[in-house]
């Protein structure tokens, strides 16, 4: 597949034709169709179940995650691999609202419950200087004014910076970030009985939300959800 260039001001950012929006309708219906997912970890299903009541991958069946729920928008593949990496490490703001749009797109279409709480997973402080910004929580601040939502990032907090995830298989991952957040002990009573939605722009392997949402469910959350933009294909995924 192709490269996701630099968007031009009135071009489409995957195909360049001349397009009022950041992703062209023609593009859009290509590349962002709906497609069935597992209920609790988003993976890609196979085509026949679409339409199927809360449908599991054969992994969730096996060993249930600690998520209610899990809505994913998209594959982490072209051209929103490349559109994504571009939000993160650019700030750019027309990515920022078509991936939102993408996003509340799939939200409205899946009804979710409203959460109590839409929390984005914090990062790191030698990783926001490095950026200087947290791309989750810029969505997370944007989806909640759209649809309603308290959010307050400062209730959770990332007390160490794991080792880079790279290479690593899934149970690895887990391990990888085993106490690496908290909840912010200011807030550990308002939490306490609250639905909680967790906000991340990709999702891999999950581990990184499976920790949080144990963190959240021990300190006493009710549920927990997480909400991506995007998530990783799984191997033999078309």
């Amino acid at each position: 597949m192709g490269k996701v260039l630099l968007r031009c001001a009135g071009q489409c950012a995957v195909c360049r034709a001349w397009s009022h929006q950041t992703v062209c309708e023609g593009c859009l219906a290509l590349y962002a169709r709906p497609h069935p997912r597992c209920w609790t970890c988003a993976a890609r299903l196979p085509p026949e179940l679409l339409g199927r009541p809360q449908p599991q991958c054969g992994r969730c069946l096996r060993e249930a995650p600690p998520l209610d729920r899990t809505i994913a928008a998209l594959d982490y593949r072209f051209p929103w691999d490349g559109l994504l990496q571009h939000f993160k490490y650019r700030q750019t703001p027309g990515l920022r609202e078509s991936l939102l749009e993408r996003l509340n797109t799939a939200l409205t279409a899946a009804e979710v419950d409203a959460p109590d709480w839409l929390l984005p997973v914090p990062m790191s402080v030698e990783r926001l200087l490095e950026r200087g910004y947290n791309p989750s929580i810029e969505l997370a601040r944007a989806l909640a004014r759209r649809r309603g939502l308290n959010c307050k990032p400062e209730m959770l907090r990332r007390v160490r910076l794991p080792p880079a995830p790279v290479g690593l298989k899934p149970q690895a991952r887990a391990t990888n970030v085993r106490g690496v957040f908290a909840i912010e002990p200011r807030y550990a009573t308002r939490l306490r009985g609250t639905r909680v939605a967790l906000l991340d722009d990709v999702m891999s392997s999950g581990a990184t939300l499976f920790e949080l949402a144990g963190v959240l469910l021990q300190g006493g959350v009710m549920s927990v959800q997480a909400w991506v933009v995007a998530r990783t294909p799984e191997p033999g995924d078309a």
